[in-house]
Parts: structure tokens; sequence; C-alpha cells
């Protein structure tokens, strides 16, 4: 897939790799990074997550905030996009995506060994518009922060 594709069906039925993952330190300085495919930490989400939390934010909303990126993060490792040269057409796509596919099938944490069995285009499949809102504040909340960061550096 290229760059601001405008092909509804090329967003909905787009792979997302399942690369990267946040981790969770247990270091309560730094209580979570985003692991890029390599295994390298992302300094500009650990940058992000530092502001947040001297701003008060709790761990499970840098969680929260973490699984947002994450998935932004992968949708841009499919674009073979980076993230710095992320523009409207990747955020239009995103967004695009995230209402039209369908959410990854994965174990519940209360029963590992099973995975739920849903049709395909069950509501309950596909990212609500909450989700999807949270979802643009924290990324427009991420790009603010690095671009101030940027100026404040030059």
């Amino acid at each position: 897939m290229t760059s601001g594709t405008e092909n509804s069906s090329d967003v909905a039925t787009m792979v997302v790799v399942r690369s990267g993952r946040l981790f969770a330190t247990n270091d309560p300085w730094d209580p979570f990074q985003l692991i890029d495919p390599d295994g390298n930490p992302l300094e500009a989400v650990r940058a992000f997550f530092a502001d947040l939390q001297a701003s008060g934010r709790s761990p499970a909303t840098l969680r929260s905030y973490g699984m947002d990126l994450l998935r932004w993060f992968r949708f841009l490792w499919s674009l073979e996009v980076p993230w710095e040269r992320a523009a409207r057409a990747e955020a239009r796509d995103f967004s695009r995506w995230m209402q039209l596919a369908t959410k990854p099938v994965r174990p519940h944490w209360r029963h590992p060994g099973e995975l739920a069995e849903t049709p395909a285009l069950a509501p309950a499949n596909r990212y609500a518009p909450s989700v999807r809102a949270h979802s643009e504040t924290v990324l427009r909340g991420f790009y603010d922060f690095t671009e101030k960061r940027a100026r404040d550096r030059s």
C-alpha cells in the first residue's frame, strides 16, 4: 500500500504488522516503553511518557496512550513510513482503517488458551467510536509534544 491511498477497500484489507510492543518495565520512573520491531525503545515516546508522568498522569494512562501509539506505529511500519514523516494522508488512512478493519483476534487474558470466536463483521469486532476518538486525541498530543520539543531544541 502506498501513502495516501484513495481506495477504501485497500485500507480495509490492509494487513497491519504485529511487530513492536508496549513493554512494562516495572520502573516507576519509566513504567512503559514502546519498542520498535528491532527491539529498541522509541525515544520520542519515552520523552512523551515522561512529560505525561510529570503532568500527573497515572501509569494506567501511560499504558492506554501507549496502546494507541503502538497501533499507530504498527500502521506506519506496515506502510514503511517513518513516524516523523507521517502526514495528513497517513492520518486519514489510519482513521479510515480503524473504521473499516476488524480488530485482531487475541486470547482473552482470563482464558489465555482460547480465542474469542465472533463473526468477522460483528460490531464487537470493530474499533468503537470512543476508541477511535481516544486514539486521535493521543496522536494529536504526541505530535504536538514532539513538534514543541523540536522547536525548543532549535
